[in-house]
């Protein structure tokens, strides 16, 4: 162990390059949203693609100034945060933590001109009372994935600022994006289109066959960021690839669409659909509408048990300041009526102060439907098979 004056001072001849691109770089550990986190074994291949493709993509230079607070132990923050910036010599205004009115110090300080972020984080800062004191007028890209943005919050981001926020999509296994939007063409609610050198289709997650365009089906990727496999996992890896066209195609998990543009969008996690009496409710779409409600600042959706539906949809609700003691459960769920087909509504509401969020900024919607799984007194292993 050595600090970083004595590395720099040392005159001990340097070791000898002995790796190549196929050699272990990282062991990253999945966010266990779905399961037990499992470490994906990614070489150094994986993530120089990704870094010098990142660069290029977000257009990234030594004049680049970059606010990085995604955790670096978290695949974005790691690749899409530090490596490309390394590799394009830009400037990195770093933060320890998620602090929402410490960011907007930071980037009116240091002028930041691109900042990649989980979109819990842009929400959180809009929502922040001292939020007309911030100077965001450097900035020139804003972007991220981990969760959705939410239409209403990315529309807000353009009435206001012209941001127009750049959307991607990425797994730990895919070493952050597998999909991006274009920055001068995005779409919103969109995962953008496949990441260079991405061949991404659309497949039925039970016959395994491909899908033509504009139906749902799981997401497949095949590309040089994609891991080599679970660590001390081999069923595990086994399970999450299959062969389409002589290519090894990584199963994502996730349920989505490729529009007429080639463009994907996301309706949910496979293990996440909430089946009421027989139609399929994904909580990401509820919880897009439930955004544009003008009281809430934060939801998530879960399934509840309902004796008669089987499941029914729960929401658990953060209020805006403003909102609270003005918005109850009985005019969320008039609104929500009025918003979206009848079977997707929520039938209950939950008001908290936060939502649960993991060290990452993801929302801890797992944990968040084991509680209510408790609630209705089932056993630890009984909660609806979409959670495991």
């Amino acid at each position: 162990m050595a600090t970083w004056a004595e590395a720099l001072a040392s005159t001990a001849p340097l070791p000898e390059h002995n790796r190549g691109p196929d050699d272990l770089a990282v062991l990253p550990y999945t966010s266990g949203t779905t399961g037990l986190p499992k470490g994906c074994i990614h070489p150094h291949r994986t993530l120089m693609h990704n870094a010098v493709a990142g660069s290029l993509w977000g257009d990234s230079s030594p004049e680049t100034v970059a606010l990085l607070v995604v955790p670096l132990f978290h695949i974005t923050g790691m690749v899409a945060g530090m490596h490309t910036a390394i590799y394009a010599g830009s400037t990195l205004v770093l933060m320890p933590r998620w602090d929402r009115e410490l960011a907007g110090r930071l980037i009116s300080r240091w002028r930041v001109t691109h900042w990649t972020n989980i979109p819990t984080m842009v929400i959180d800062l809009l929502a922040s009372p001292s939020f007309d004191q911030y100077d965001l007028s450097s900035l020139v890209y804003i972007g991220g994935g981990g969760a959705a943005m939410p239409q209403a919050v990315a529309q807000r981001l353009l009435d206001l600022f012209g941001l127009r926020f750049v959307e991607g999509y990425g797994l730990t296994e895919t070493a952050a994006p597998s999909h991006s939007n274009p920055p001068d063409d995005p779409k919103q609610q969109c995962l953008g289109i496949p990441f260079m050198s991405t061949d991404a289709r659309v497949v039925d997650p039970e016959t395994l066959r491909e899908l033509p365009q504009g139906e749902t089906g799981e997401i497949v990727i095949h590309g040089p960021m994609v891991f080599d496999g679970y660590w001390k996992r081999p069923e595990a890896t086994a399970a999450a690839f299959i062969e389409i066209d002589g290519k090894r195609f990584f199963r994502s998990g996730d349920l989505g669409r490729v529009d007429e543009d080639g463009y994907f969008f996301i309706t949910d996690r496979l293990k996440r659909m909430i089946n009421a009496s027989g139609f399929k409710v994904w909580p990401a779409e509820v919880e897009a509408l439930m955004f544009k409600h003008p009281g809430i600042a934060e939801a998530c959706v879960i399934a509840t048990r309902d004796a008669y539906r089987g499941e029914s949809v729960k929401a658990v609700v953060v209020l805006r300041a403003d909102a609270k003691g003005k918005t109850g459960e009985a005019d969320i769920l008039a609104w929500c009526r009025e918003h979206m087909a009848a079977y997707k509504c929520p039938r209950e509401v939950e008001f908290v102060d936060a939502l649960p969020k993991s060290g990452s900024g993801k929302v801890m919607w797992r944990w968040l439907q084991e509680r209510e799984a408790e609630r209705a007194g089932q056993a630890a292993g009984a909660e609806p098979a979409r959670a495991q």
